[in-house]
C-alpha cells in the first residue's frame, strides 16, 4: 500500500494539536473547493485533504495512523467502490455496531413494508422461528456511505457496488459483485446504522442470506462541523463590525441568513441558529462561533488609522494576565 504523508498534506507537523489540523484543513479546503479553485489539481488535492482529515481530526485513528501508517486499517479488509466503503466478516457483528433498531431510516432507504426483521438481534444472529432451514446462514456484511453534509440535509440517492463471497453451483466460494441503490435520508447523522435483513452474502445449503449493516460517514466540508445534528461554523469579523455590532449574511445548510451581530461582542463569541441544523423529529441548531480578523495593513494611510486607533483607547488586552 503506498504510504501517504497525511501530515504533510496538510502542512503541519506530527505534534500538532487537533486545533491546529482543523484551522489548516479549513484554510486548505477552502484553496483547493473545486467550485471556487482554480488550481489545475484542485480536486484530486481536495480529496487528499479530506482523507487526511477525515483521519487526523479521530484521536483514535490518528493514534493508529502514527504507529502503522497507511496500513492503519490492516485487518479490516477495506474496499471502496463509488464513494462506499466496505467489509465483510464472519456472521454476526458482535458488539462492534449494536445492532440496533432504525425502522424509520430502513423505511426510508427502501420504501415502507421493506424486509426489515426484528427477529434478528443484535451481532445479526436470527432468535429463531421459520425459515431457519438446515443450511449455512450467509456471512453479514458492512458498508461504510460516505455522504456530504449537504446530503444528509436534502436527502439523496446512491447506487453502491457490493463484494460478496458466495458458493456457485458446485459449493466453491466465489467473489461477486453486485449493485444496489439507496438513499441517504434527510436527518441522518455522522455514524448513524442500520440493518439490512437479507442484503449479505447468500447462504449456503439453502441457509438464510446474511445481513447487510451500513453506517454512515460524513466527508469532511469546507465551512461546517458536526456534532449530532448541530452545526458549528466560525464567522470570520471584523473589529468594528464587533464593537460597533451589525448585521450580516451567514451561510446555512438551507441557504444564506441574516444573523444579528450585537456591539461589544468578542472573538470567541458564540450564537445560535435555532432549527438550522440537521433535519429531524428534534431539528439540530447551528452555532456561530465569532473570529476576530484585522484588515491588512498595505498603505502608510492604513498604519496612520491603527496608530490613532491606538492612541484613542486606553486599552491594554493583557490587562488580567
Amino acid at each position: 500500500m503506498e504510504y501517504k504523508d497525511y501530515y504533510k498534506i496538510l502542512g503541519v507537523d506530527k505534534d500538532a494539536s487537533q486545533e491546529d489540523i482543523k484551522k489548516a484543513y479549513r484554510r486548505l479546503a477552502h484553496k483547493y473547493h473545486p467550485d471556487v479553485s482554480d488550481e489545475p489539481d484542485a480536486e484530486t488535492r481536495f480529496k487528499e485533504l479530506g482523507e487526511a482529515y477525515e483521519v487526523l481530526k479521530d484521536p483514535d485513528k490518528r493514534r493508529r495512523y502514527d504507529q502503522l501508517g497507511s496500513a492503519w486499517q490492516a485487518g479490516d479488509d477495506f474496499g471502496q467502490s463509488a464513494g462506499w466503503q466496505q467489509r465483510a466478516g464472519p456472521g454476526g457483528f458482535g458488539t462492534e455496531f449494536g445492532g440496533g433498531d432504525f425502522s424509520d431510516f430502513f423505511e426510508s432507504l427502501f420504501g415502507a413494508g421493506s424486509p426489515f426483521d426484528e427477529g434478528v438481534g443484535a451481532g445479526g444472529r436470527r432468535r429463531g422461528g421459520p425459515g431457519m432451514g438446515g443450511g449455512r446462514r450467509g456471512q453479514d456484511q458492512t458498508a461504510v456511505v460516505e455522504a456530504d453534509l449537504e446530503d444528509a440535509y436534502s436527502g439523496a440517492s446512491r447506487l453502491i457496488n457490493l463484494g460478496a463471497t458466495e458458493p456457485d453451483a458446485q459449493g466453491r466460494m466465489k467473489q461477486r459483485t453486485r449493485s444496489l441503490r439507496v438513499t441517504v435520508p434527510k436527518g441522518v447523522t455522522h455514524g448513524q446504522q442500520i440493518r439490512l435483513k437479507g442484503q449479505g452474502s447468500a447462504g449456503m445449503g439453502g441457509g438464510d442470506a446474511g445481513d447487510l449493516l451500513l453506517e454512515v460517514h460524513f466527508r469532511a466540508h469546507r465551512l461546517f462541523e458536526p456534532d449530532g445534528r448541530d452545526i458549528y461554523l466560525d464567522l470570520p469579523i471584523a473589529p468594528w463590525e464587533a464593537a460597533l455590532g451589525t448585521a450580516v449574511k451567514v451561510p446555512t445548510l438551507g441557504g444564506y441568513v441574516d444573523l444579528k451581530i450585537p456591539a461589544g461582542s468578542q472573538s470567541g463569541k458564540r450564537l445560535r441558529l435555532k432549527g438550522r441544523g440537521l433535519p429531524g423529529k428534534h431539528p439540530g441548531d447551528q452555532y456561530v462561533q465569532l473570529k476576530m480578523v484585522n484588515p491588512p495593513v498595505k498603505t502608510e494611510a492604513d498604519r496612520t488609522a491603527f496608530e490613532q486607533l491606538a492612541e484613542q483607547f486606553d486599552f491594554d488586552p493583557r490587562a488580567k494576565l
